[in-house]
């Protein structure tokens, strides 16, 4: 059988079936990791899973190496560039996970909007007795700019829709046969609405993005809810308005240096905070694992990849 390298742990199903089909090697359990690819130079193929950059090095310590298949749809710990320049193809998962981070991202505004996780606490610190919660926001009514129509943007908005929300979005460019209104300027969508949703990718491209410029534009009364990548934004900049009334809410699925994080999120009662966990219902990550596999198995097998990114 071929070998393979797994870069990290992954769900059961998935190394079950790889292990049916090939000699499977696991690099994060190695302690010296140059002797690891050394002793595995010939390795054609690898499985990303877990928090393994695949730089330009790393590739290079694999000479054989032809594919790398992704276990999930961002592919930013994996340096495009020095595939394509080395002819490795690399592969996601998208579309699988689409329902369940859109789930996830209406479970965050929600709970953000009626304050479900400080109202759960007020009951449990035995305060209902001497009062009722606050009113809430809600929903209905909202105007919601989404970050990045994608595949899972979609999801969203069709969900905000059920909510009876207004939708509009910015991107790279305009789609043309979307429904929904377009921003150019992202500021400029920050400013006039309620909800800014993020959910591009995290790449050279996207770090930063949204600036102290745009909280201050979504300002006291906006929410942030982040569901892509936590390099997507200035976290400094937005624990600080959270702190100081500049920005209203925010519900936060992912995170700068994830799983490090500052603790001043832990005391703010307008912050929902999730673990990465976007994905992660047993249905979903069996059909990512599924993918993952059939990727590598279409390349071994000398069939065209089923979602190839390079």
């Amino acid at each position: 059988m071929e070998n393979l390298i797994l870069t990290g742990p992954t769900m059961a199903s998935a190394l079950e079936a790889l292990e049916k089909e090939f000699n499977v090697h696991h690099y994060w359990e190695a302690d010296d990791k140059d002797a690891f690819l050394a002793a595995h130079s010939t390795t054609r193929f690898v499985g990303a899973t877990g928090n393994a950059k695949l730089d330009a090095a790393m590739m290079d310590k694999l000479p054989a190496l032809e594919i790398i298949s992704n276990l999930g749809v961002g592919v930013d710990l994996i340096d495009l560039d020095a595939a394509r320049a080395r002819n490795i193809r690399v592969t996601n998962t998208p579309e699988v996970l689409s329902d369940a981070v859109a789930e996830l991202t209406l479970a965050l505004m929600l709970a953000v909007c009626r304050r479900v996780v400080d109202a759960d606490k007020y009951i449990r610190d035995g305060k209902w007795p001497e009062g009722g919660y606050p009113l809430t926001g809600e929903l209905t009514g909202a105007k919601v700019g989404i970050l990045g129509l994608g595949r899972i943007g979609k999801e969203i908005a069709n969900r905000c829709q059920a909510f009876k929300m207004q939708v509009v979005y910015h991107g790279r460019r305009e789609q043309q046969f979307e429904p929904y209104p377009y921003y150019a300027n992202l500021v400029d969508m920050a400013r006039d609405v309620d909800w800014l949703v993020a959910v591009v990718p995290g790449d050279t491209g996207t770090i930063g993005l949204v600036n102290r410029e745009v909280l201050e534009a979504l300002g006291p009364d906006g929410a942030f809810v982040n569901v892509g990548r936590g390099s997507l934004v200035d976290e400094p900049a937005m624990l600080d308005l959270l702190k100081n009334g500049g920005l209203g809410g925010a519900g936060l699925d992912v995170f700068l240096d994830e799983p490090e994080m500052s603790p001043d999120f832990w005391d703010l009662p307008n912050v929902v905070l999730s673990p990465h966990m976007g994905s992660a219902t047993h249905k979903t990550r069996g059909s990512m694992g599924d993918l993952f596999v059939r990727n590598l198995l279409a390349h071994r097998d000398g069939n065209p990849l089923i979602t190839p990114v390079v």
